[in-house]
C-alpha cells in the first residue's frame, strides 16, 4: 500500500489521504471545489464541480494514471436539480476516454465548507 500526495490538489486536514495505491488500484479521497493554491472554495456550481475534477485529475496524475484510468466514479450533490449541469461538465472531462466509467450519483443534506460538489473515484494503474 502507498500513500499518494500531490500539492497540485488540496492538501488533507484530517486523518485521510489524497490517494491510497495496492496493487494496481488507485482509490481517491472525495475531491471539492477548493483551489490549491488559495486553499479556499470556489465560487459557483459549475466552478466546484470543474475544480473537482481538476483536482481528481492531480491525483491520479500524481499516481502515474489519467482520467481515462478511471473505473468507478462517486458523486455527490447537495441538490439533484444540478444533475443535467454537473453531467454536461463531467461529459465535458472525459471527452478523450474512449471507455467511461461506472458512476454513481447521489443527493446528500450536505458538504463539508458548504461545498455543492464532491467526486471521488476508483483507477486503474498500468
Amino acid at each position: 500500500m502507498k500513500v499518494v500526495k500531490t500539492d497540485r490538489a488540496p492538501l488533507p486536514v484530517g486523518a485521510y489521504s489524497q490517494g491510497i495505491l495496492t496493487g494496481n488500484l488507485l482509490f481517491t479521497a472525495g475531491q471539492l471545489g477548493i483551489d490549491p493554491k488559495t486553499g479556499e472554495l470556489v465560487k459557483g456550481f459549475e466552478n466546484q464541480a470543474r475544480q473537482a475534477l481538476k483536482n481528481l485529475e492531480a491525483i491520479l496524475n500524481a499516481a502515474g494514471a489519467s482520467k481515462c484510468s478511471i473505473l468507478k466514479v462517486t458523486v455527490f450533490l447537495t441538490d439533484i436539480g444540478k444533475f443535467k449541469v454537473f453531467n454536461a461538465i463531467y461529459e465535458e472531462f472525459l471527452s478523450p476516454c474512449p471507455v467511461k466509467p461506472a458512476r454513481s450519483v447521489v443527493e446528500v443534506s450536505a458538504l463539508p465548507l458548504g461545498a455543492e460538489v464532491e467526486v471521488e473515484c476508483i483507477a486503474q494503474i498500468g
